[in-house]
């Protein structure tokens, strides 16, 4: 740039009429004003928040798969029981080839899906006398016993698809009444204080909760009908008809394609979530450190795409563009 261009750009002294400017005004009016349209807008369009999602209404409307998870619960089959770390040691958790990053960190919020779901909410209530007496045959059986009822009552109600009323007569133990004595338990709805009184003092943690939900089709099911399932461009959606999380477009796009989007593809699709973290972390980390990558940092002078945007504004002004040698 030359002397003449250097001078003209820089900024000069305001030589014209002054007035007196009070931020502080000016920023109350435009919050009261932003405030004004929002509550307007939240009365006029309501909330794009749909109701909770509660286990009285699953055991409500589909009590036959809360009665299946609850047993899966016990049997140690569940999507909860088998996961792994952060919760238990069922399985060894995601992985991006050798780095096994869940199961290295170990169990750091520790759940136990056959107590946590299922017994303690049924001890800590007042059951009816064959749930009470269930419940006493299970503590009293060893861990061995417990784990052979529940497996063998699982595996009979996949055999008839989770038809309750199919499933062939077995020594399945007390669990057929425990299960029961949970499904009648969430229907009345003392189940969703009983697992949240489970946590501190603060009741803030619903961990239990989501998995719990997630062992199920209730909430799966839920997704699916409002367009969140990661198969839906659901992490840039939003519930209903209202406008989503644009911004999350890249992250939810690598889920559209194989072979993040076949969750039965491994190693990269049964880790899909993993993968995606790692990738969109380089990616963040390219575009962060672009000024210091070779080649990378010279393409503004490679593709002067600024020249044919100021182009006008250069012709305009008089002002020459020689390319940088």
């Amino acid at each position: 740039m030359s002397k003449n261009e250097k001078e003209y750009f820089d900024a000069k002294p305001w030589k014209g009429p002054n007035r007196r400017y009070d931020i502080i005004r000016e920023g109350l009016i435009a919050t009261s004003v932003v405030a004004i349209l929002v509550i307007a807008s939240s009365l006029f369009f309501g909330s794009p928040d749909d109701k909770s999602l509660t286990f009285k209404g699953w055991a409500q409307s589909a009590p036959d798969n809360f009665y299946a998870t609850a047993v899966q619960e016990l049997a140690g089959t569940s999507g909860t029981a088998t996961y792994g770390p952060p919760y238990n040691k069922g399985g060894d958790g995601l992985n991006v080839g050798p780095l096994w990053l869940q199961k290295w960190a170990g169990v750091t919020h520790p759940i136990d899906s056959v107590n946590d779901f299922v017994i303690t909410p049924l001890t800590t209530s007042v059951q009816p006398a064959d749930v009470a007496n269930a419940l006493n045959t299970w503590k009293a059986a060893d861990a061995k016993t417990q784990e052979d009822w529940a497996k063998s009552y699982d595996d009979a109600i996949s055999k008839a698809e989770g038809n309750l009323g199919k499933v062939k007569d077995g020594n399945y133990g007390p669990v057929p009444v425990l299960a029961k004595g949970l499904t009648d338990l969430a229907k009345s709805g003392a189940l969703d204080a009983l697992l949240l009184s489970q946590g501190g003092f603060f009741q803030t943690d619903n961990t239990k909760q989501i998995l719990f939900f997630g062992d199920g089709s209730y909430l799966d099911d839920a997704g699916t009908a409002a367009n969140l399932q990661g198969g839906t461009w659901g992490m840039m959606n939003e519930t209903g008809r209202y406008p989503g999380q644009a911004w999350l477009w890249l992250y939810s796009f690598w889920y559209q394609i194989p072979p993040f989007n076949n969750e039965n593809s491994h190693p990269i699709g049964a880790n899909a979530d993993a993968y995606i973290l790692f990738l969109m972390g380089a990616l963040s980390l390219g575009l962060i450190f672009m000024p210091k990558i070779p080649l990378v940092n010279s393409l503004p002078y490679r593709i002067p795409i600024h020249r044919a945007i100021w182009r006008n504004y250069y012709e305009s002004q008089g002002i020459s563009r020689k390319r940088k040698k």
